[in-house]
């Protein structure tokens, strides 16, 4: 429940704190005097949009928070635990903080949120109920969300969304699957050929980089030979080569073996180095050899370049490692097509088995439905009763629809306010202050399902009045023994039923008028019941009357 309320610099509000009770709190005061404003500030805490015209002073920040206590509602603790917020269950604050330039901050147990995170908390914590929301009576989702909670729906709720969206899944899988296996089928034909020419091209890693050097090596062959020439020549074949004298250095070397100390090691390192020649030259005798200037062998690299030079700018890369990618993933492809027919069929059984589950897991929410829906009608049309419907006929239907993220169920409430009058949907034969008595017997019901510790009426009494006010407000008092209540009346018969009673009134200071609110004592609640009841001129029968109103209830 709502613990405390803190209002700052909004509106005509320049600072209020409010202690709020258990039961029915009731909130009166004068048309203007600043109770839509309280409700408007509470509502930014359901992450409402914010106006920058409401900050009242524009040198500082509007502040709005809320204490609650949530101890029993787990759905609560699991959101912060999930979100990594601070959690303690004797005492939850949400607060929203707008800066004199419209921007907005969050805080859920003062860790920052964002807006979305801030409804979410706070739709776990309070439900505001005004004349506005009356219209969601007609809406097909809210009739669906009352049975639903009053049937118990939650947790098989729960169960079937997990099943629908594998549903889903499966169902986006297999077109996803069949839409590319017909587009590669499309392909088919044309891949195939680009395969094939990969394939046949034998390609091999490194090729590119040896033909591009033996042509390059082909095309000088002339000077090649030319070069090579010369260094046979001069190693060992040439009429005067370095060999030939080589070995006259040695012969003249082991002459001077005797008299010279280091003259052996010289002559054994000039062995060493002529055998390093000859190797050398053999080498390249041996290359001299080989290379042949084969005009044949010329074209066929050629022919073997421009090929991989064509499929290399056909497929738009620079290397041949790339070509080879490609090609194994076009045979990838192909094997995909060859496949594509059985695993489609896979695929589309798979999506039949995910809908077989969410069917039947729906047609357990359905049958719930049917049960509580005509269950349902028998208690609304009672509840409704005392409000003045003494001719109401209500008439839940549940319809058969094609599978949907909310089952297999269509919902629409029927009523008929007067005999005779045929069934039909509220919107269509409600005046706004059945709609408001409906809503009322409606929340009434699911009090105890709502897992909701507070909940807020704004005004739904408008439009009543006598014995289905009085009516509407024990039914109030009633919800109050389940959750905290927050009744904004302008109703006596509504207001002496609350457990404390708050009035919003307005006060001017010597700058500006504001808003204020004050907890009444028992007398206090005597005086504001009387006006309530006779307006400005209180007399002593309207001080008797108030009297006599609250020990009825208190």
């Amino acid at each position: 429940m709502i613990q405390t309320l803190h209002i700052s610099n909004y509106a005509l509000i320049d600072s209020i704190d409010i202690t709020l009770h258990p039961g029915l709190n009731i909130l009166t005061g004068e048309t203007g005097a600043g109770k839509s404003i309280i409700l408007g500030a509470l509502s930014l805490l359901l992450g409402g949009r914010c106006d920058t015209k409401a900050v009242r002073n524009h040198e500082a920040k509007s502040v709005i928070e809320a204490t609650f206590s949530a101890a029993g509602y787990p759905a609560l603790q699991e959101f912060c635990q999930t979100n990594e917020l601070d959690w303690d269950a004797d005492t939850v604050i949400l607060r929203r903080e707008i800066a004199p330039n419209g921007r907005s901050r969050a805080f859920v147990n003062d860790c920052p949120v964002n807006l979305s995170q801030l409804q979410t908390a706070a739709l776990h914590l309070i439900d505001i109920h005004s004349q506005h929301q009356n219209l969601l009576l007609a809406s097909p989702p809210y009739q669906l969300r009352v049975i639903d909670s009053l049937a118990g729906n939650g947790e098989r709720l729960e169960a079937f969304t997990t099943a629908y969206n594998n549903y889903r899944h499966a169902v986006r899988k297999f077109k996803q699957e069949r839409k590319s296996v017909e587009q590669a089928k499309d392909d088919e034909e044309f891949l195939r050929f680009q395969y094939k020419r990969l394939k046949d091209a034998n390609l091999a890693k490194g090729e590119l980089d040896e033909l591009e050097h033996e042509r390059e090596l082909l095309v000088n062959m002339a000077d090649v030979k030319t070069s090579l020439a010369t260094v046979t020549g001069n190693l060992s074949e040439g009429d005067e080569n370095i060999d030939q004298l080589l070995r006259q250095t040695i012969d003249e070397s082991e002459r001077l073996g005797d008299l010279l100390e280091d003259a052996d090691t010289l002559t054994e390192r000039l062995r060493t180095l002529r055998v390093e020649l000859l190797d050398i030259a053999e080498t390249f005798s041996e290359y001299d050899r080989e290379l042949t200037g084969d005009p044949e062998r010329l074209d066929e690299v050629e022919e073997r370049l421009n090929l991989l030079y064509d499929l290399m700018r056909r497929h738009k890369v620079e290397t041949v490692d790339e070509l080879i990618s490609i090609r194994d993933d076009m045979k990838t492809r192909l094997q995909s097509i060859d496949l594509g027919d059985e695993n489609l069929q896979a695929l589309e059984l798979a999506a039949k088995r995910a809908k077989k589950e969410a069917l039947e897991i729906a047609a357990v929410i359905s049958q719930s439905r049917h049960d509580e829906a005509e269950r349902f009608a028998k208690i609304l049309k009672d509840r409704a009763l005392p409000l003045g419907m003494k001719n109401l006929q209500c008439e839940i239907t549940v319809r058969d629809t094609e599978l949907s993220s909310t089952g297999i169920d269509h919902v629409e409430f029927l009523f008929a306010f007067n005999k005779n009058q045929p069934l039909l949907p509220v919107g269509n034969t409600a005046s706004g202050g059945e709609i408001s008595r409906l809503m009322l017997s409606i929340k009434s019901i699911v009090a105890d399902k709502m897992q909701l510790p507070s909940i807020i009426f704004d005004e739904v009494d408008t439009g009543v009045s006598g014995d289905v006010a009085d009516k509407m407000g024990e039914l109030m008092r009633q919800i109050a023994a389940n959750i905290q209540v927050i009744a904004i009346t302008h109703l006596p018969q509504v207001a002496s039923k609350g457990h404390s009673h708050y009035k919003v009134f307005k006060e001017d200071t010597e700058q500006a008028t504001v808003t204020r609110i004050k907890e009444l004592g028992t007398e206090e609640r005597v005086k504001e019941l009387a006006v309530m009841l006779s307006g400005s001129s209180v007399n002593d029968a309207a001080l008797a009357n108030a009297r006599s109103l609250l020990s009825q209830n208190n």
